[in-house]
């Protein structure tokens, strides 16, 4: 059984869905540029039915410490996604600032970004492996796109890791039997429309990862 989490959720509705398809986490995106965007207070309303269910995260890119301090004050997220350019340093002051898990998201094309992704390994509680994103774009993720799965194939770590970036209902099995994850991440591949979840969809995700 392959754990995964539904990132981006906006809408009680999806919300809803992510807990009865039995997700592990649910992820909830404090970055402005990014269509899942939701205020520190609406994700507090949102992430209510989940305590106790699965974990909450935050997902931050490059946060100051007054959104770490507001996020983790209105929030209380088991987790802390650093989806930026955070250094191994900024990693461990943002879980004691914030007294949360941290899970720091790597940009993979290559191999050589897996060898980057270790000196996280000694800070984070997890990794998550995600897409490099396109040429241009203006956040590092949620854009659909994936990397080769293959290059994760045999590769241990330190840390649970998260597979992320272009997964969907249909291609998740394979992306698990290629990359050996042992948790997925989805935000785009359960959408109808940008940042705009659909509960049939994440139905679906989650019933492909646990039999993955």
């Amino acid at each position: 059984m392959t754990l995964a989490k539904i990132c981006g959720l906006s809408t009680p509705e999806a919300v809803a869905a992510a807990l009865a398809g039995g997700a592990a986490y649910l992820g909830f995106v404090f970055f402005e540029k990014s269509p899942r965007h939701v205020s520190p207070e609406v994700a507090a309303r949102l992430a209510a039915p989940a305590r106790g269910k699965a974990h909450v995260v935050a997902l931050m890119v490059d946060p100051t410490d007054a959104l770490l301090r507001e996020v983790a004050q209105a929030l209380r997220p088991d987790f802390i996604q650093l989806h930026g350019r955070e250094t191994p340093p900024r990693v461990r002051e943002a879980a004691m600032r914030t007294g949360a898990g941290t899970i720091k998201a790597v940009a993979i094309g290559e191999p050589a970004d897996l060898d980057r992704a270790l000196q996280f390994e000694a800070v984070a509680d997890h990794l998550m492996l995600d897409a490099k994103a396109p040429p241009g774009a203006d956040r590092p993720g949620g854009h659909g796109v994936s990397f080769d799965w293959g290059l994760t194939a045999g590769r241990k770590f330190a840390r649970p890791w998260f597979l992320a970036g272009g997964l969907t209902p249909w291609n998740v099995k394979e992306a698990v039997r290629l990359s050996g994850a042992p948790i997925v991440d989805v935000s785009s591949g359960v959408e109808r429309g940008a940042g705009l979840k659909d509960p049939a969809l994440i139905a679906a995700f989650l019933q492909a990862a646990r039999i993955a």
